[in-house]
């Protein structure tokens, strides 16, 4: 059937011209042209028969992510709901765009991948549907208010205005270091718990000619490699006083300073040159035993346990030194689009099913991530996720959004932020005083937090 692009189901008449508007506007403010946002990237149709059919678009393409997203596919399969993927392989930046181009042209797919702040602004302007949970609590699930098992985090990141707008999937620490336990083994060399440590280590590796540190220069593994170094030189306060509140005054403090001088050490234990690689092949190398160790969200433990790599046998996990105590996070949300024939039930349904402790429990192993249950079964994590549930649980205090992962900001500030950082990476005759003071002259013109 031939879609008129001015027609977006499921939104009245008099607000498509007000939202196409608005959505421009957004395009515009992130950078792109409002011709690619408007293009139309349609999807295969979809004859489900008797079953329901929905179409979820992500940008999870790893072999891990695979299997995560298997979980949830056969696990809808069961109930009658057939699970098509749109997978966006450009990342998160990509899925967005074209996210947008298919609301633009009335093409929305039913659930799609969405996080952090952006949530909200897409709520507010009425492309997403709020989650109404049915009545009717059973004690062998979690219908109802399923949202009330969420530890508080996640509740907030899920709800706009005291409407829930999003399912939560699961929570990724983003301070790890993992590393080749069967080379560390090998050499006699343990965790490092400390930077001499992690100097000392560094440099014994280098020395049986092993990249000590896999890196890549993707902004956004240089910008999540750097938020944990800002992490472990100063405190949870100070990082979301930086990253979060973007107080210009913050930038030009030793901390920061120290932070970024933490980085450019780091790159003579990086591979020469810092060669621009996707997020598994930097973890491969460190599987390969290539690398000894790589800085990585926990979707790296995923992705190791696919390949047939076991936890604490053939590779551990540390906390970045001086944040064994703290959890940079990043949530996976899914958000239900709005769209002709969207069924309020069929939402539910779907969301109880993905928050229910056992595919909570299914998903979090494939993936890397803990559940964002508060009462999760721990016997059914091991030790990386035990660690990273328990340091989680223990609240806001301890817990800082991810600037890398779209949790800290809004895209605009982040992009600006993380260029900064990029461009003081490659260039080592920029000073660490003057990306300071670059940064804190960028961000007293960004936005500020809500």
């Amino acid at each position: 059937m031939k879609t008129d692009k001015n027609s977006l189901p499921g939104i009245k008449t008099e607000f498509r011209s007000q939202l196409i508007k608005k959505l421009h506007r957004i395009c515009a403010l992130l950078l792109i042209p409002v011709l690619l946002c408007s293009a139309n990237v349609a999807a295969e149709p979809v004859n489900a028969g008797a079953a329901q059919a929905i179409q979820v678009l992500t940008w999870w393409q790893s072999t891990g992510e695979h299997k995560a997203v298997d979980v949830l596919s056969e696990r809808l399969t069961q109930e009658n709901i057939i699970w098509h993927d749109v997978v966006i392989p450009s990342g998160g930046v990509g899925a967005g765009i074209v996210l947008k181009s298919r609301v633009l042209a009335g093409t929305a797919p039913d659930l799609a991948q969405l996080k952090g702040p952006l949530i909200g602004e897409w709520f507010e302007l009425g492309l997403i549907n709020e989650f109404k949970p049915l009545a009717g609590a059973s004690p062998n699930n979690i219908s109802g208010k399923w949202d009330k098992f969420f530890f508080p985090t996640v509740q907030e990141l899920v709800r706009s205005n005291g409407h829930l707008v999003a399912v939560p999937l699961g929570v990724h620490r983003m301070n790890m270091i993992f590393y080749n336990r069967k080379v560390f083994d090998r050499l006699g060399l343990h965790a490092p718990e400390s930077w001499d440590q992690f100097t000392a280590t560094a440099i014994r590796l280098q020395k049986e000619g092993i990249i000590p540190l896999a890196q890549s220069t993707e902004p956004w593994q240089l910008a999540s490699l750097f938020e944990a170094l800002l992490l472990s030189e100063s405190s949870p306060e100070f990082y979301r006083r930086a990253l979060v509140k973007k107080d210009p005054s913050a930038f030009s403090d030793i901390r920061f300073a120290r932070a970024l001088t933490r980085l450019r050490t780091l790159k003579k234990f990086m591979p020469s040159p810092v060669r621009e690689l996707n997020w598994s092949d930097a973890t491969h190398l460190v599987a390969a035993g290539d690398a000894g160790m790589i800085v990585m969200g926990d979707f790296a433990k995923g992705e190791l346990n696919a390949w047939g790599y076991a936890t604490d046998v053939n590779f551990g996990c540390v906390a970045v030194p001086n944040t064994e105590n703290y959890h940079i996070y990043n949530v996976d949300t899914l958000v239900m689009l709005k769209k002709d024939g969207a069924s309020p039930e069929l939402a539910d349904r779907i969301a109880q099913l993905m928050v229910s402790p056992n595919v909570q429990a299914d998903y979090n192993t494939a993936k890397g991530s803990v559940s964002v249950l508060k009462n999760a079964d721990q016997t059914r994590m091991d030790s990386c996720a035990r660690n990273s549930w328990k340091v989680f649980s223990h609240g806001s205090a301890v817990q800082v959004p991810s600037l890398a992962h779209d949790m800290a900001t809004d895209g605009i500030s982040k992009d600006a932020i993380i260029a900064e950082i990029v461009h003081f990476f490659a260039d080592d005759s920029i000073k660490v005083e003057e990306t300071q003071h670059r940064l804190g002259a960028i961000t007293r013109s960004l936005p500020k937090a809500r």
